[in-house]
Parts: C-alpha cells; structure tokens; sequence
C-alpha cells in the first residue's frame, strides 16, 4: 500500500527522562548514533514489522508526537493538503544532506501530520561493455 507511516518523532522536555522511560516501558534501544541530540528509537527487530522512529528535545510548548508519512512529492501532496481541507503547517524542509525532506500538515480536525520525502536514487550504473572478442578455446 502506497504512503505508508515510516518514522515517529517523540517531542521530550527532558530527553534523559523520557529515554529512561521508554527503554524501561518497551525495551526500546535509544542511541544517538550522529552525536546531535536527536535520538534514534529502534522499536522492531531488523525484518520484523513496525518502524523505527526518533526521539528530540521539545521545540516549541505543546509540539505534539509526530508520524511522518511516505510520499513521492511534498509539493504535491501539499497541493492535495490543502484541497482536502487541510493546512500547511510546516513548509518543506531538508532534514540533512541525503536524508531527505519533511513537511506537516493538520487535517480537518487539527491533527498534525507529517510528510517525508526520500532523496531520488542515482540511476544503477551498468557494467562496462568491451568490444574485444571473446577468448579462443584451447584444443
């Protein structure tokens, strides 16, 4: 199924607290693998259903848990956002060199959803071709 949940984000005012706690509640492992205060939530074993997600230090009062979904094109869907009724409430953004983009958005009941955007795939490049003639068999 198309535009799946991919990642969460847990909104903490005291990161140590809330690491603690969710280690505790869930067995969950919590690293924070690129030394930047934002905390990697592995939730699931390597293929085992579910999603991995983060967890941060709180930006603004009241900055709720946030699911991000997949999507081909933030701009698209946020064309189709506010067509359904909804509002932009974060312009897309990049998250990091090759990490891709975010953006959010609140429906019509003012729940706030997020929006990832994978970095586009270099095309596979193909094995080199010589035009030499194959090898001669040995008699």
């Amino acid at each position: 199924m198309p535009n799946s949940i991919v990642h969460f984000e847990i909104p903490a005012d005291d990161i140590k607290r809330a690491k603690k706690f969710y280690e505790k509640l869930f067995g969950w492992k919590i690293t924070d693998p690129w030394k930047m205060n934002y905390f990697m939530v592995e939730t699931k074993d390597k293929g085992k259903d579910g999603i991995n997600g983060g967890l941060m230090a709180r930006q603004n009062p009241g900055q709720p848990f946030m699911n991000y979904v997949a999507v081909d094109s933030i701009d698209a869907y946020s064309k189709k956002v506010v067509k359904a009724g909804g509002t932009i409430a974060l312009p897309k953004m990049e998250i990091g060199t090759g990490m891709g983009w975010i953006a959010a958005f609140k429906d019509t009941e003012g729940n706030l959803m997020g929006l990832h955007e994978s970095p586009k795939k270099p095309p596979a490049k193909k094995a080199a071709t010589t035009n030499r003639p194959a090898p001669k068999k040995k008699r």
